[in-house]
Formats: C-alpha cells, sequence, structure tokens
C-alpha cells in the first residue's frame, strides 16, 4: 500500500492535485481501503487508530460523485459534538469549494433561523449534529429523500451519547439506495446490531485494530496527591515546554477551578466544554491552533474527534474513563505519524487504572517521574536517588548530619562538642575535613577530663557569702516594713 497514488484510487485528478496542493500527497492505509469501497457504493465500516486520516478517508469519495448542478442534499455527515461537525465542515470547504461543492453545517448552539436561511442556497453536502438535524427533519425543512450518502463520524460515540433515536429517524428519511459508513477509532460490541439493522453488506476496513493507538505515541503516568496536581502541572510544563498541551478533565464543574488556577501561574489557558455557545467554542479552538494559547482544558465529549495539527502533549488531570476514552484522549496527539506524549495523573489508588489500559490496549504506559529538570522512568530516578545520597552532606559516624547544628554547639568537623569531648578523650582520631576549625585540643580534652567536684569546692565560699548577705538584707527589710521614713534611713545607717 505505500506506492497507492489517489489516481490509483479513481480519485480524479482535479480532486487528486488539490489534495496534493494540500499537502495530502499520498493515501492513508484508511484511506486506500476506504476510497474504493465508497465509490463502488458499498457501505462501509471503518475501524482505524486516531488520527489516520479517517475525515478524507470519506469525503474524498463523497466529494467526487455529488452533482454540483444539482439543488438537492446529496450527502449527509452526523457528528457527536459542534466542534467535530465545524472541523468537518472546514475540511469539505477546503476540497469542496473550488470543485463547485456547497457546504453548510447544522449544529446546535447556533442560530436557527440562519440554518433555514442558509439551506435555501441548496448545498448539495450537510455536515450537523443528531438533534439539529432530526429538529430539522421534524420541520419540514431537511428533504433526505434523494441523499445518496450518509455518514456517521466518532459512530461510537454518537450512539453513545443516547442519539439512536435521532439517527434512526434520519435513516428512516433517507433513500433506500443511499449508502452509509460507520467510522470510528472504537468499535463496541453493541454496535453489532446498529449495522445489522441499517447496512447490507458492508466492507470491513480494519487497519491495525490490534494497535488502537498510534505507534507514534508515548504513554506515561505521574502518581501523586489530588491536591499536588496543580503544583504538578505546573511543573511538567515548565519542564517540556510544549509549544501546547490539551487538559482532559472528566468533571466539568472542575474547569473553571482550573482555569484560575493556570493563569494565576502564568500560562495562557482557554476551555472547551458542552455547555459553551458555538461562537465561544469556534473562537477558543482557533485561538489555540494559531498558538495565540498555550493550554486547552477540555472534557471529553468536547474535544471528542478534534484534528488539532502538531499538538504534541496531552494531560489527563484525571485518569480516562473507559480504554475507549484513553484512546480517544490520546488520539489528539501524534496524528499522521507525529510524536506525541500522553501524560496521566492518577492516585496511588488509581495505578490499577493504567495497568487496565496497558493490557486492554496493549500499549506500553510508563509510570515516571520529574527528575533532574526531565521526565524519566521512576527505576532510571531511583538510580539517580542513590547518587545523588552519596554526595549530600556529609555525616557523623553515628550517622548525624554535619549541617545545620549551631555554631557554639560543634566541636571541630561539625561534630557536637560532647562528641568532640569524647574522642578526645578516648583517643579516637578526628573525622575533621579542616583542621583549623578544631583549636587547642588538648585544652579541651583537660577541660572534659577534670573533675567536676573539684570545679564544685572552688564556687562553694563564694555562694555561701552571697547567701547570708541576702538573709541579713531580707532581715533587714522586715524590720523597716510600716516603719517612718526617718527610722529607717537611722537603721540602714
Amino acid at each position: 500500500m505505500n506506492n497507492v497514488t489517489w489516481e490509483g484510487l479513481s480519485v480524479r485528478p482535479d480532486l487528486a492535485e488539490r489534495l496534493q496542493e494540500g499537502g495530502i500527497t499520498t493515501p492513508t492505509p484508511v484511506q486506500a481501503e476506504a476510497v474504493p469501497a465508497m465509490l463502488e457504493g458499498r457501505d462501509v465500516i471503518a475501524h482505524s487508530q486516531t488520527g489516520s486520516g479517517k475525515t478524507l478517508a470519506y469525503l474524498v469519495p463523497i466529494l467526487q460523485q455529488l452533482d454540483v448542478e444539482s439543488k438537492l442534499i446529496q450527502a449527509v455527515i452526523i457528528a457527536p459534538t459542534q466542534e467535530l461537525a465545524m472541523q468537518i465542515v472546514q475540511v469539505a470547504k477546503q476540497y469542496g469549494d473550488p470543485i463547485g461543492i456547497r457546504t453548510q453545517q447544522l449544529i446546535g448552539g447556533a442560530a436557527l433561523q440562519r440554518q433555514l436561511d442558509k439551506l435555501k442556497e441548496h448545498p448539495q453536502l450537510v455536515v450537523g449534529t443528531p438533534g439539529r438535524l432530526h429538529e430539522l427533519l421534524k420541520l419540514r425543512k431537511l428533504r433526505m429523500h434523494e441523499t445518496k450518502f450518509i455518514v456517521i463520524d466518532e459512530a461510537d460515540q454518537v450512539f453513545g451519547l443516547g442519539s439512536t433515536k435521532e439517527v434512526t429517524a434520519i435513516l428512516e428519511r433517507s433513500g433506500r439506495n443511499r449508502s452509509l459508513a460507520f467510522f470510528s477509532a472504537t468499535f463496541p460490541e453493541t454496535m453489532t446490531t446498529l449495522q445489522k439493522k441499517w447496512m447490507n453488506d458492508p466492507v470491513y476496513v480494519a487497519i491495525s485494530p490490534e494497535l488502537r493507538v498510534a505507534a507514534s505515541v508515548e504513554h506515561k503516568y505521574l502518581v501523586c496527591d489530588s491536591r499536588d496536581k496543580m503544583e504538578l502541572t505546573r511543573r511538567v510544563i515548565r519542564t517540556l515546554e510544549p509549544s501546547s498541551a490539551l487538559l482532559f478533565l472528566n468533571d466539568t464543574s472542575l474547569i473553571s477551578h482550573w482555569q484560575s488556577k493556570l493563569s494565576y501561574e502564568g500560562f495562557t489557558v482557554e476551555v472547551l466544554y458542552g455547555d459553551s455557545d458555538k461562537i465561544r467554542r469556534a473562537d477558543t479552538l482557533t485561538r489555540f491552533r494559531d498558538g495565540r494559547c498555550q493550554l486547552l482544558l477540555a472534557t471529553d465529549v468536547a474535544a471528542r474527534g478534534l484534528d488539532i495539527a502538531g499538538l504534541p502533549l496531552v494531560i489527563n488531570l484525571e485518569p480516562a474513563i473507559t480504554p475507549d476514552h484513553y484512546v480517544h484522549r490520546a488520539g489528539r496527539t501524534g496524528r499522521m505519524g507525529r510524536h506525541g506524549l500522553v501524560i496521566s495523573f492518577v492516585s496511588v489508588q488509581e495505578i490499577f487504572i493504567m495497568n487496565k489500559f496497558r493490557k486492554q490496549l496493549g500499549i506500553d504506559i510508563v509510570q515516571s517521574t520529574l527528575s533532574r529538570g526531565s521526565l524519566v522512568p521512576v527505576e532510571e530516578s531511583r538510580g539517580q536517588s542513590g547518587r545523588q545520597r552519596s554526595n549530600g552532606p556529609a555525616r557523623s559516624e553515628s550517622g548525624q548530619r554535619s549541617e545545620g547544628t549551631p555554631r557554639g554547639e560543634t566541636g571541630g568537623g561539625g561534630q557536637p562538642a560532647a562528641n568532640s569531648r569524647h574522642s578526645a578523650k578516648s583517643g579516637a582520631p578526628s573525622r575533621a575535613g579542616n583542621s583549623s576549625e578544631v583549636k587547642h585540643p588538648s585544652s579541651k580534652a583537660e577541660t572534659a577530663a577534670r573533675p567536676r567536684s573539684a570545679s564544685i569546692s572552688s564556687q562553694a565560699p563564694a555562694r555561701a557569702a552571697d547567701k547570708r548577705q541576702n538573709d541579713r538584707k531580707r532581715e533587714q527589710d522586715r524590720k523597716n516594713k510600716g516603719a517612718p521614713k526617718w527610722l529607717k534611713a537611722k537603721r540602714n545607717q
């Protein structure tokens, strides 16, 4: 398949030329398999890893077969999220506009009347979300009796979000001779029933189904407590210095908190979640793609299927809920063979999740840590830690640190004074690194060896005299208590 060309797949020369101008010089494996099948009008089930070029795998055969002279809707593409739908529209217009194909997006969150007005321009291709497409069908504003192609992109997510009813209504309104295609990185068993009901002898396109995540992506996880995640995020980003990074959260309610904290740390941060309006979400993606913000906080639903060219880093601030969620998160980086890195933050209690993903997805997820300004495997870090300990502060024979002890309490070599006296008395060799710090060791030894009783006896006479003087003063004060001043003065003479 390495020598396959667009012309070899029976793609029209004008469309093939446009693809090459866009940097798509040769088809990817999934494109090489899906394009011929869809050009033949076959139903298709395409199961391939993320970032493998699935969007063009269905757009190329659709754009080639649409009748530019017709005013009817000939193709409908269904996407689970507004962002993915808008992304598909951009690609469709890039390659469809030059050959006369009119494309219209029909998504929730946008003004319904504006979309109705756009439908009057008679697009041949529409891209939308299940809810808005179903709404337009009920209003009898979306006519699909001449539709030739229906594609459900990220099919598992479309049905997983509870849109089966809407999709069923769309399929029922389409013509009998239409072809149907499911494209997704994952294909759960629940999709089998839907496939049997709506497809006729489909062509299966499975490109490395056992390799559900691109081989160009590295996977690592760091163990930390929840309270330390913000600081760890700051350190990871400062250490790796990525041009951009996509940060995933499971809980939408945490997004504002993370945005404010990361902004306080000096990062440029945007957020992407399901409750954002269409205009704000589109502007957010534009700013992120253009490099005007470094970090994008998102939930799984909002980021489903996003294609962000050259994204180098994905951070799971919370571990993915399922292996399928992990696949789609990881699929935002390492696209089209580029190198990518996925880092997950987990607690000690969540390590089993990484082990489960490692086993079920067949990928190597390495426990790592930040050490000496780089992200390294834990085993390597332990080796470095051992070397660091050997280069640490000097310790005495008893294991005491030689640093941090008050100067007046140390003897030579930083040892406590008591230890110094003991060493001198016993005749043990000194461990001092600098002999000049040890002054008059012999006199110190003599002082340490001097009998304690002699010192006490020499001080006894002075203490006795002081006691007698104090006793006399107390007796004089007792006599003067209550006496007139002239009598006190006379007694004190």
